[in-house]
């Protein structure tokens, strides 16, 4: 998610109009001797890559083990181009091996600005390759450069009839939207809300046809006109109506609809498996983008690479980083965390709301009906802490944390306590780069109020949820948290500037009043200290609507207070009131959704889709899912269930925006790791990779060439250098993770199952860190519970010792009591005491409890 630019780009999809009357009007050749007829002169090459005319072609030798594409280029200079013509940039060229190439049209000094990026890929059938562009300047200083570096085994490459010709027809961009009929890619669950976009021109109400697998009609319907003014949706300028087929029931795979003419892609009805997957896809991800360890092929098949940054040449970094100059005078181990998204920086904010909603998925399953504890547990992701007892998205929140924690200042250091804002190259490197090949020096960059306050709030909450598991950790973490929290009140100011963009992303946040609603209220949470507690109150933002249009994110961080303020227990005077404001924010969102034609629960006030889209989109489904576990209203559960449908495929693009999930699914984004468009060799980004969606700002040169203009669903390319549309980052993963951890828990929608019981739950004695708790359980069903238990989960740090009544055991958090009155009659009720301890904080009572 960087402001940034690349030193390679890719040409996207551009479509040429090619008729009879299509050739040049007047072919103005911009290269000499392309064809190699009068030998090598004026083409060039680097020293690494001696070249020579065979057979009338130029072949090259191209040398093992370089890094990067422009370590070994073929190229010829002096040619020019014209602001506003269009050209075209054709050649036959082979391989010894199959490998993908750079073909650029660019500057011959720096910057070396790009007119054409093209990423050929070479086979050893010589083939003929045809791009067209239109220069944006003049320049009489132009360069045609092959760039063919980055290959691990040498290879011999041979060129000719290269050709560079004004008087082109201009490129053309034409998206391939497929079908005219939109579904979730993924599917449907069977009991939930099940609705399909048509793109028409048609005014009137269009039959549809639902077909299994077999190709035999099981439903049918007619469509209805979609919001807007004539059925027009305005973020993608289509007409479109809606084809709902909820009451169709039946699961199976397959499945498409048929409106207009025009059929779906299959899908399935019945996923909950798929997005039990997603969840375990989307965790697992953070495995792969793991700094300062081995990644294993035992763990993450296809996606084994060498540990980056540990300070093994030609790495200089991350175990002795100094800071940037000016900055300080020390230097810091800041090994481990998450290389952020498409780069190998590491950045304390967004680290901080990823962590965040790692964290906040597994406390979920503390204080939300039917959420499931077991999904999230040792074993359950893939990474390597597995038999340790501990959750394993505790784990890999563990990883980022521990590097946040490394970020802090010094005791005894000007500025003790704040937080260094991030590490990253000292310059932008380009792609593809394995990380343990990344030779750039590394910097720390300057403290800022809002990292610091980024450690405070995720400090805090990992505290309290890992206390159960790691007792030293969680007084780490609370220390920590405490001390930055000092430390942003005596500097409230310290801001990251927009200006500190080489190398690395600014994350400029000139406004923290929410970064310091958020850490007081994860402070009060964990520790129910009243200075804390005044925080919260005295913040403009405790009483102001958190739910913007836009959504939030690492850089509007007081939903996040919001949210936890509301789910986890607490003794806020005024709690009451703020559950109700996420449920009154929620319905503002649902309504946004139900009033487009995608269903989009996104609606920025400009009417422009914000870099990070899908991310923002995402965070507002986790509000409406947070409503639903409040409320128990299911028209909120099936809002999430309806809103996702848009991230999976129900869109303008006919995108599924989720790596391996969707017949069309997205899997060329800008990554330095995952770079399989630019080298076979590498891996497209793992099953479950987010790409950050459309963006109306278009900022990289590849989307600016191609989308001015751009409806807002339409600004998007799936190409992996347009990285202002297709990046991948921590924290729109975090926010996939949490929504697919709830749409697992909830089957196959329809009815919610009701709980047999009521429990009654009161504090006896909370005196000195000892508690004694009564639980009155009473039968509300019209059946007897027979041997029976009780379960619920502490979201503090206290720990049953013994039970009245009863049979206590507790793992972790979660305790299940076996009442010595193994048989509940209806109407029935008994009471169990407890008795435990408090190591710290509030004793709150438990959220939820489940009986049977």
């Amino acid at each position: 998610m960087k402001r940034k630019l690349s030193l390679a780009l890719t040409a996207a999809v551009l479509v040429v109009p090619m008729t009879a009357s299509a050739a040049f009007a007047d072919p103005a050749e911009q290269l000499v001797n392309g064809t190699f007829d009068s030998g090598t002169d004026p083409w060039w090459w680097t020293g690494n890559a001696p070249a020579a005319v065979v057979d009338g072609q130029l072949c090259a030798t191209i040398p093992a083990g370089t890094a990067n594409p422009w370590d070994a280029i073929i190229g010829q200079n002096a040619v020019k181009l014209q602001a506003g013509e269009s050209y075209r940039l054709a050649f036959k060229a082979s391989a010894s091996t199959p490998v993908t190439v750079r073909a650029n049209v660019q500057l011959a000094a720096p910057p070396y600005t790009q007119e054409l990026s093209a990423a050929p890929a070479l086979t050893a059938t010589p083939q003929t390759y045809s791009y067209t562009f239109t220069a944006a300047a003049d320049t009489d200083a132009g360069q045609v450069a092959f760039q063919v570096g980055g290959s691990a085994a040498a290879w011999t490459l041979c060129l000719d009839d290269i050709s560079l010709q004004g008087g082109a027809p201009p490129p053309v961009y034409v998206p391939d939207t497929g079908p005219r009929v939109r579904v979730n890619q993924v599917g449907y669950l069977a009991n939930g809300p099940k609705a399909a976009t048509v793109v028409t021109e048609a005014t009137t109400a269009l039959p549809w046809q639902l077909r299994n697998a077999a190709g035999t009609v099981v439903a049918t319907g007619t469509t209805a006109p979609s919001p807007g003014p004539s059925g027009v949706d305005p973020t993608s300028g289509q007409h479109v109506q809606t084809a709902d087929f909820s009451s169709y029931l039946v699961k199976g795979t397959g499945y498409t609809l048929t409106a207009d003419g025009e059929t779906s892609v299959p899908f399935d009805i019945g996923v909950n498996a798929a997005y039990e997957k997603l969840r375990t896809d989307s965790l697992s991800w953070y495995y792969t983008q793991r700094s300062g360890i081995e990644i294993l092929d035992s763990i993450a098949p296809g996606y084994a690479r060498a540990a980056g940054h540990l300070g093994v040449a030609p790495n200089q970094g991350d175990t002795d980083v100094p800071c940037q100059p000016g900055v300080c005078d020390y230097r810091l181990d800041v090994r481990g965390g998450w290389y952020d998204a498409g780069d190998h920086g590491k950045y304390v904010v967004n680290g901080g709301i990823s962590v965040y909603q790692l964290l906040s998925t597994f406390e979920r399953t503390k204080v939300a009906a039917g959420a499931r504890a077991d999904k999230l547990g040792d074993g359950s992701l893939r990474i390597p802490e597995h038999g340790n007892q501990v959750p394993d998205v505790l784990d890999e929140a563990r990883w980022e944390l521990e590097f946040m924690l490394r970020m802090q200042v010094p005791a005894g250091k000007p500025l003790a306590g704040m937080v260094h804002h991030k590490v990253h190259d000292a310059a932008w490197t380009g792609l593809p780069l394995d990380p343990a090949a990344d030779p750039q020096p590394r910097e720390l960059h300057a403290p800022s109020t809002a990292a610091t306050l980024n450690l405070a709030a995720t400090a805090a909450q990992g505290a309290r949820l890992f206390q159960p598991y790691d007792k030293a950790f969680a007084a780490k973490l609370l220390a920590a948290a405490k001390t930055a929290y000092a430390a942003a009140l005596a500097n409230p100011a310290r801001y990251a500037l927009v200006t500190d963009g080489t190398g690395g992303g600014a994350y400029d946040d000139d406004n923290v009043t929410d970064e310091f609603y958020w850490a007081a209220a994860e402070l009060f949470i964990s520790t129910g200290e009243k200075a804390y507690q005044d925080a919260v109150v005295a913040s403009p933002w405790h009483t102001a609507d958190v739910f913007r249009p836009e959504g939030f994110d690492w850089k509007f961080t007081a939903t996040a207070g919001r949210l936890d303020l509301a789910t986890v227990p607490n003794a806020l005077p005024d709690r009451n009131r703020v559950r109700q404001s996420v449920v009154d924010g929620a319905r503002g969102y649902l309504s946004t959704l139900r009033g487009n034609a995608y269903n989009i629960a996104y609606n920025p006030t400009n009417g422009k889709f914000d870099w990070g889209s899908n991310g923002l989109v995402v965070n507002n489904l986790a509000v409406i899912a947070t409503a639903y576990d409040i409320s128990g209203d299911t028209a909120f559960r099936d809002g999430v269930v309806t809103g996702i449908d848009y991230i999976l495929g129900r869109n303008a693009l006919n995108q599924s925006y989720v790596t391996g999930y969707g017949e069309r699914a997205s899997h060329n984004q800008h990554s330095r790791m995952y770079a399989h468009q630019l080298n076979p060799a590498l891996p497209n980004p793992p099953a479950g990779s987010l790409s950050g969606g459309p963006n109306s700002s278009i900022q990289d040169p590849v989307a600016s060439k191609i989308l001015p203009g751009c409806k807002p669903q339409f600004c998007y390319l799936d190409e992996i250098e347009s990285w202002s549309t297709n990046e991948i980052t921590i924290n729109w993963n975090s926010a996939l993770s949490w929504v697919s951890s709830f749409l697992a828990d909830q089957g196959e929608g329809g009815a919610v199952p009701k709980s047999p019981c009521t429990v009654s739950y009161t504090k006896v004695l909370d005196l000195g860190g000892v508690y004694i708790a009564s639980a009155t359980v009473r039968n509300t069903s019209k059946q007897a519970l027979d041997n029976w238990s009780l379960r619920f989960a502490y979201t503090g740090t206290q720990k049953v010792e013994l039970a009245v009544n009863g049979t206590a055991t507790q793992t972790g958090a979660s305790v299940q009591v076996k009442p010595w009155q193994t048989r509940l009659k209806p109407g029935e009720s008994t009471t169990i005491l407890l008795i435990g301890k408090v190591a710290w904080g509030p004793n709150a009572a438990p959220a939820v409890f489940t009986c049977g």
